[in-house]
């Protein structure tokens, strides 16, 4: 459904696609944080609002018919980056359980701070659904 794309002679990525190609229609996806549909975090522990932010995105790629395997691209802000590598394991993990093994390409950028205090990861989304 969509390409992955891997230049020859490139070590391949882990967890992340350097490109992928798509046609179709596009689904974008804002930047999403930790809390729940009532805008109330429930957590201040990292890897559950990594689990709790991938659920608003899958929520909101639903909304427009796309399903997690139709990502193409996300961008992670986070707050802490000694904190975001200290949770590799358990954000694999969420990852696994909520997008599935579905690695598009992505970014990943330690800010200063995220608009809303007690957030401490943003994800932002494209989706390609196929025609």
């Amino acid at each position: 459904m969509h390409t992955i794309l891997q230049p020859e002679g490139w070590a391949k990525p882990i967890g992340y696609a350097n490109g992928m190609a798509a046609t179709g229609r596009m689904v974008f996806v804002g930047g999403q944080v930790g809390w729940n549909a009532a805008c109330e975090f429930e957590s201040d522990d990292f890897v559950e609002q990594v689990r709790q932010t991938l659920k608003n995105v899958v929520a909101i790629l639903a909304e427009g018919g796309a399903k997690p395997q139709h990502i193409t691209s996300m961008t992670w802000y986070f707050t802490d980056k000694k904190e975001y590598l200290d949770n590799l394991k358990g954000i694999g993990q969420v990852y696994r359980e909520i997008i599935g093994r579905h690695f598009p390409a992505m970014a990943a950028l330690q800010v200063v701070a995220l608009v809303e205090d007690r957030a401490k990861i943003e994800i932002q989304a494209t989706a390609v659904i196929p025609d």
